[in-house]
């Protein structure tokens, strides 16, 4: 099988190289992926400045993108065609529920799935913060055809697992609702200028039977069916009619 890696760690992550060596063994494994951290990027593209691509090894490309660059350069101008497969990860820490919004590892995914291509986005969470990248690579190599058989065009698949496994189960899941307790600091410099830093608080996560977070927390992996497409909700016509909105 002929498989595109990508991820938002960067290409010398530890995480993305693990899986390199797994999936290698059994298939033709193309890495295209960023040439430094690009963590929380969500869908962006870089549209306004020339990247820069570099070979770092065969079959191994390092771009100056955002990983939803890396997908499409790497599908335009490195393979020059679309792969059996494209892969995002493995991830260092979780991608979960809304967790997705915000994921360079998720986007690359999805931009995948936008192009009709088979696509998994892979994520390691690790509460000590060392992290066993090797488990749920073999459980990829191990179970990927089967994994494909759950994306289709729009639609990629989210992976979870807490670290170090061994795993002993896998299970369906649904993205669970989180929300962030966030906030920023402010401060301004002797030269007049504003500055304002993001500061990361904790994460509270609706509790949800099928969720990808309540499977994490069991230590179970966990796969989600994510639509890549913008979903529109069904709306009601008679409060339609009644809200009377006319040019």
């Amino acid at each position: 099988m002929k498989i595109l890696l990508t991820n938002d760690d960067g290409i010398m992550s530890e995480g993305l190289q693990v899986l390199v060596s797994v999936l290698e063994k059994e298939h033709e494994v193309w890495v295209v992926a960023p040439d430094r951290n690009r963590s929380a990027v969500s869908h962006s593209i870089l549209m306004d400045i020339p990247l820069k691509i570099k070979k770092k090894a065969k079959r191994q490309y390092a771009c100056s993108g955002v990983p939803v660059d890396c997908v499409v350069h790497g599908l335009r101008a490195i393979l020059k065609g679309n792969p059996d497969c494209i892969i995002s990860g493995i991830n260092h820490g979780a991608n979960l529920g809304t967790d997705i919004l915000f994921s360079g590892t998720a986007a690359a995914a999805r931009q995948g799935a936008l192009y009709g291509i088979p696509s998994i986005a892979l994520s390691l969470q690790s509460e000590t913060g060392t992290y066993d990248f090797r488990h749920l690579a073999d459980f990829v190599l191990k179970h990927l055809e089967n994994i494909l058989k759950l994306s289709e065009r729009d639609v990629f698949v989210n992976i979870n697992a807490m670290s170090p496994g061994p795993y002993e189960r896998c299970v369906l899941t649904k993205p669970s609702r989180r929300t962030y307790n966030d906030g920023t600091e402010h401060f301004i410099a002797p030269d007049g200028q504003h500055y304002a830093f993001f500061k990361g608080g904790s994460i509270d996560t609706e509790d949800c039977e099928m969720g990808d977070y309540q499977a994490l927390v069991r230590g179970d992996i966990s796969l989600s069916r994510i639509h890549a497409q913008p979903l529109g909700l069904h709306f009601d016509e008679e409060l339609w009619e009644a809200l009377c909105i006319k040019p």
